[in-house]
């Protein structure tokens, strides 16, 4: 009986105790639950707080600006005559750099091959990242973004600018055919620059950019490319990339459910 007794008392703080912990538990979740429901209101429409938007984000004040500029714009410019070639800043900045490789078909050649060169510095670069480094996020950007250019190129097919110089050591070699949108160059470039800069490898990455510079600036000498292809390079680098990024995260919590039977670690 004694003992009996003193089981009860030994059980009894125990429960009050998980009593005391589940009751302390429950307020803190309907809290936490509270406050995840609930957003902050937004702050009422005054002259403070417009003066607020201008001083703290500027560069989205300016991009309203911008939006109200190209409106108008867009609206009043003149279109091009369909029996007319097309506008472009680049070429227009570049004449005086396409009539002097016209007339230097060596230094022409020249030009193409080192641009090959750094072409195939790319990819080599991507391909290393996988399979020495065992990082995949470069090599499934370029991926992605190369089918999406397939895709496109196969959409819209382009006639080649006025103008284009063409040179067997460029690539795709011998320029038999090729997309003319997007780039694929400066994609490329922008992938490769964006994962040195993960791995803090910041001379490398900065020396791709001034290169992907002078290889822009020698595709619109060249009429290889207009200038919306190479803008859209750029972009879609950065797209792919991030999207890259999204793939990665969502293999890996795939992965850890365990719904994946194959044996992918290099790509979690």
């Amino acid at each position: 009986m004694a003992k009996a007794a003193a089981n009860l008392s030994q059980r009894g703080p125990k429960k009050s105790i998980d009593a005391g912990k589940t009751e302390g538990r429950q307020p803190m979740m309907k809290v936490s639950g509270r406050a995840a429901a609930s957003a902050s209101p937004a702050p009422p429409w005054s002259v403070s707080y417009i003066l607020g938007v201008l001083i703290h984000h500027p560069l989205l004040c300016l991009f309203g600006v911008s939006l109200l500029f190209f409106m108008g714009v867009e609206y009043t410019i003149g279109m091009i005559p369909s029996a007319s070639p097309p506008f472009d800043i680049g070429f227009v900045l570049t004449r005086p750099l396409n009539t002097f490789l016209s007339t230097r078909p060596n230094l022409n050649t020249l030009l193409a091959a080192l641009n090959t060169v750094f072409v195939g510095m790319q990819t080599s670069y991507i391909i290393w990242t996988l399979l020495i480094e065992r990082r995949p996020r470069a090599t499934i950007s370029a991926l992605f973004m190369f089918t999406c250019r397939g895709i496109l190129g196969c959409s819209t097919q382009l006639p080649l600018p006025q103008g284009f110089l063409g040179s067997g050591a460029d690539f795709p070699v011998g320029n038999v055919s090729f997309f003319l949108f997007f780039s694929g160059h400066v994609a490329g470039s922008v992938i490769a620059s964006l994962d040195m800069r993960r791995m803090r490898r910041y001379q490398m990455a900065m020396g791709f950019d001034a290169l992907n510079l002078l290889q822009a600036l020698r595709l619109l000498a060249t009429r290889g490319h207009y200038t919306i292809d190479l803008a859209v390079g750029v972009g879609a680098g950065l797209l792919f990339d991030a999207l890259a990024s999204n793939y990665e995260e969502a293999s890996a919590k795939t992965k850890h459910a365990g719904s994946c039977c194959c044996n992918c670690d290099v790509f979690t």
